[in-house]
């Protein structure tokens, strides 16, 4: 099949396939006129890859999958180097939900603290003399 073919059936464009011949994993096969031209192993490549690149993975990342399917493999995650891609792909997003936790705790905090003062606030306002409960936006409260 010819390139725009392969990039309507693996959902991309035929820029990205040019871009992924150059960085070596899509095979840069032509014919006697110069026209590139694909296969059926190329498809699964790209549906590698497209598929990686929508749970994050860096396009890099893709390599040992792509490259183990050109082996024979009939799943890119069947060799060992993409298993250590998907281990260290587990371990950063796991620090990211680590440091997500923390950012949701603080902020958790700040709302406790801030709707215990707002309700201090009205407290001391039910107060004769206490303070007016005013908007953060400029205007006092009704």
């Amino acid at each position: 099949m010819r390139i725009g073919e392969l990039a309507a059936q693996a959902g991309t464009t035929a820029r990205a396939l040019r871009y992924y011949e150059t960085r070596g994993l899509l095979p840069a096969r032509r014919d006697a006129k110069g026209h590139r031209w694909y296969d059926e192993r190329d498809l699964t490549l790209l549906r590698q890859i497209r598929t990686l690149r929508d749970f994050g993975f860096e396009l890099e990342e893709t390599r040992p999958f792509v490259e183990c399917l050109r082996a024979g493999h009939p799943e890119g995650d069947a060799c060992p180097a993409s298993q250590a891609v998907y281990r260290r792909k587990l371990d950063e997003l796991d620090g990211l939900i680590g440091e997500l936790m923390a950012v949701r705790a603080t902020v958790a905090g700040q709302l406790r603290r801030a709707e215990e003062a707002r309700a201090g606030l009205a407290t001391e306002a039910l107060v004769p003399g206490g303070p007016e409960p005013v908007c953060e936006l400029g205007g006092k409260q009704t």
